[in-house]
């Protein structure tokens, strides 16, 4: 178990997928300043349940991912940092937000590929980027994924275009089988809701 700096997100952030974010809230700038000056500055992302992100009061998912900061850049009153999101976690519990949000969290072990799912990654594959195609989502249908076959797994849950809870479901699969079909079946459904309206 470690205790890590947590960043709460209205969004949730799966591994090998980059995270940008416009840093600006006090606590959040002291963080991230403080994060540059370790040898490798990772920070935990949650989903909020409930609530907002600025000005806490928020209720937090209890399962998130180590985001790994790769650039920083600053603006006036504003960092634009962006991460990119690596191991898998559980929250044990919430330490005082002074003066940024902090847990103690075990990391949860990767999951591993199996070159028996290749036909399922490419099903889930052609039927997401079919899908991204017909809807308004912040990812292209072309959207490139990566050619190693675990994080493009991940990669596809982050483009599927679902909301956050059902991308908070993806999140806690227990096997990259199980990740896929989720991803097929969520995409579906959300496909057929579309196309009803």
């Amino acid at each position: 178990m470690s205790e890590i700096p947590m960043f709460p997100l209205g969004s949730v952030l799966f591994p090998y997928t980059p995270l940008p974010l416009r840093v600006f809230e006090p606590r959040y700038l002291t963080m991230i300043g403080q994060l540059l000056d370790e040898d490798d500055p990772q920070f935990g992302v949650v989903l909020i349940e409930r609530g907002h992100e600025v000005g806490g009061g928020d209720r937090r998912s209890g399962f998130g991912t180590m985001a790994r900061l790769v650039s920083v850049a600053a603006d006036a009153q504003v960092l634009h940092t962006l991460a990119v999101g690596t191991a898998r976690f559980t929250v044990e519990q919430w330490l005082d937000d002074a003066p940024y949000p902090r847990a103690e969290v075990t990391p949860l072990p990767e999951l591993t590929w199996n070159d028996a799912l290749t036909p399922l990654r490419t099903e889930a594959e052609a039927i997401v980027r079919r899908v991204l195609a017909r809807t308004d989502s912040p990812w292209d249908a072309d959207t490139e994924l990566s050619e190693e076959p675990l994080a493009a797994a991940w990669q596809l849950a982050a483009i599927a275009p679902l909301g956050e809870y059902d991308q908070y479901t993806l999140l806690q699969s227990t096997t990259v089988g199980a990740l896929l079909r989720q991803v097929i079946d969520l995409t579906l459904d959300a496909e057929a809701l579309w196309t009803a309206e």
